[in-house]
């Protein structure tokens, strides 16, 4: 049966990204580090210098990709990552949520949608099998969180603090209960999993 898996890197006070966020500096101000799991170890923006995971981080992402059939975006996503160059990089049928669908690109690397359930909705029919991931940025996230629609939520740790920026639960007022279902570690990141319990 398909699951709804919303996944996001998070600071240790909370922040999924560093001041001044945008495009060609997608995770703000010194928030690089927050994906130094992602990349196998320190890399700028300006240095551009990016590897690929290994060990424990190459592991656990290659889990969780392997059970993927489809994915939801938000549209600050998908601008601040400059639209990966137009490339989907997933490869897999990717959803961005967004109020404005009728300015969906073409060449149908993405599927613009209006409303998160919606975009859940179509990448649940999309994934056939597979699971749907939810990959942020945090305000998608909430909004499927309040929504009642995601199985499992994955927190990425960074070991960093980084004292301001965007925090993925401002403003999120529903109380949630969450089942611990595992944790693995690395030098670079604490992976969380958690289904979300239902009422």
């Amino acid at each position: 049966m398909t699951k709804v898996v919303a996944a996001i890197t998070t600071s240790v006070d909370g922040y999924i990204a560093g001041p001044d966020d945008g495009p060609g500096k997608g995770l703000g101000e010194g928030g690089e580090r927050l994906h130094y799991w992602v990349f196998g170890g320190p890399w700028t923006y300006a240095g551009g210098t990016r590897g690929e995971p290994t060990g424990e981080d190459a592991e656990w992402l290659a889990e969780a990709v392997a059970t993927v059939g489809a994915v939801v975006g938000g549209r600050w996503t998908y601008e601040a990552a400059g639209h990966w160059g137009d490339e989907n990089p997933w490869g897999l049928p990717f959803f961005i949520v967004t109020h404005r669908p009728e300015q969906e690109p073409e060449g149908g690397a993405f599927t613009f949608v209006s409303g998160v359930e919606s975009a859940v909705e179509r990448a649940v029919e999309a994934a056939g099998a597979k699971d749907v991931s939810v990959m942020g940025g945090a305000d998608v996230i909430r909004q499927a969180l309040d929504a009642g629609i995601v199985d499992e939520l994955a927190i990425v740790v960074a070991p960093v603090i980084l004292g301001g920026g965007k925090r993925l639960f401002d403003g999120f007022t529903k109380s949630l209960d969450l089942e611990h279902l595992g944790v693995r570690q690395s030098p670079f990141a604490t992976f969380i999993q958690y289904r979300v319990k239902r009422s």
